[in-house]
């Protein structure tokens, strides 16, 4: 039976319970998952900002990702030192779980607003070509990106808030990582309030941004099929400039429903929702460069030149 301290400053996470024949090369897996994040994420945005001719508003865009990315995956560090400590010692301070927490909410929160901006990027370009330089100025991508990052904070700001008010009697985070749900768990007082809240947000985010993206998706659909023949050529690339977005959008809204779906079923065993909210937060940044890398022609390129001039410069 668990102990009650009351508002301790001190919790401690449960984390990942595994064999110690699968410590090691689960720690090494996530361990170089983490770099190839790092590193593939941080050379895009480094591209980006470096070659002149991807200074448009899809690639800059694209590098909000990008950092959400990085950001997002700050917690495997603590994780992984986790995983080689006894459960005992797996100590964090309150206020330090509320900022991973926030971290973790805001940058999922965020992965949707910018694929959304994204999505109406695309859409722009695609149905009204000839007025894109004049609606997608550098004055309309800061707007989108400040609206982006501003919705995510306001909301998840909103819902820890709820979290911090209560009264704490458990000192046990029986996940991986902070999160939302992990620290209202700890109060043993009523949290309706703070159950329909953050369903609400949910639904309203992902409902609100399902509707924005198929619109445009939809009508970008249109504008390619009643393109003339000899507009082939241009169909042909705004399908294939879209497609990578779907597939990144879809893979974000999965990695959403296993996480929610994996809380809300009792029947999901707890090692095995730790380790689908593991994967659903490696997995989509580590797909992302991986997908715009293949896919953009302009971003193939460049790394191309890049490294050619990297090259000739060691020889």
């Amino acid at each position: 039976m668990e102990n009650y301290t009351y508002n301790s400053d001190t919790l401690q996470l449960e984390g990942l319970n595994v064999s110690k024949d699968f410590t090691y090369p689960l720690f090494l897996f996530l361990f170089f998952s983490y770099l190839f994040i790092i590193v593939a994420n941080l050379s895009i945005a480094v591209l980006v900002f470096i070659d002149k001719n991807l200074h448009q508003p899809m690639y800059l865009l694209f590098c909000n990702l990008s950092v959400n990315d990085i950001l997002g995956n700050s917690i495997l560090p603590r994780l992984l030192v986790d995983m080689l400590l006894p459960p005992s010692e797996r100590l964090i301070s309150y206020y330090e779980c509320v900022v991973q927490a926030f971290t973790v909410h805001v940058c999922s929160t965020c992965s949707h607003t910018v694929l959304m901006i994204m999505a109406f990027d695309r859409y722009v370009a695609i149905c009204n070509p000839l007025r894109y330089a004049t609606i997608m100025t550098n004055k309309m991508l800061i707007k989108l990106t400040v609206s982006a990052w501003g919705v995510a904070f306001v909301l998840v700001g909103i819902l820890l808030g709820l979290t911090i008010r209560l009264n704490r009697c458990r000192t046990i985070i029986r996940s991986p990582y902070c999160n939302n749900a992990s620290l209202f768990k700890l109060s043993c007082e009523n949290v309706f309030i703070n159950n329909i809240y953050g369903l609400s947000m949910t639904w309203s985010v992902s409902t609100g941004i399902f509707l924005i993206v198929a619109f445009s998706y939809f009508r970008i659909l249109l504008a390619s099929v009643k393109q003339n023949r000899t507009d082939s050529v241009v169909r042909s690339k705004a399908f294939q400039t879209c497609a990578s977005h779907l597939v990144v959008y879809v893979l974000y809204e999965i990695a959403s429903l296993v996480i929610i779906v994996s809380y809300r079923f009792p029947s999901v065993s707890g090692n095995m929702r730790k380790f689908l909210s593991i994967m659903c937060i490696i997995i989509p940044p580590a797909i992302n460069p991986i997908i715009y890398g293949l896919v953009s022609k302009e971003i193939r390129e460049s790394i191309i030149k890049h490294f050619s001039k990297l090259v000739c410069h060691k020889k």
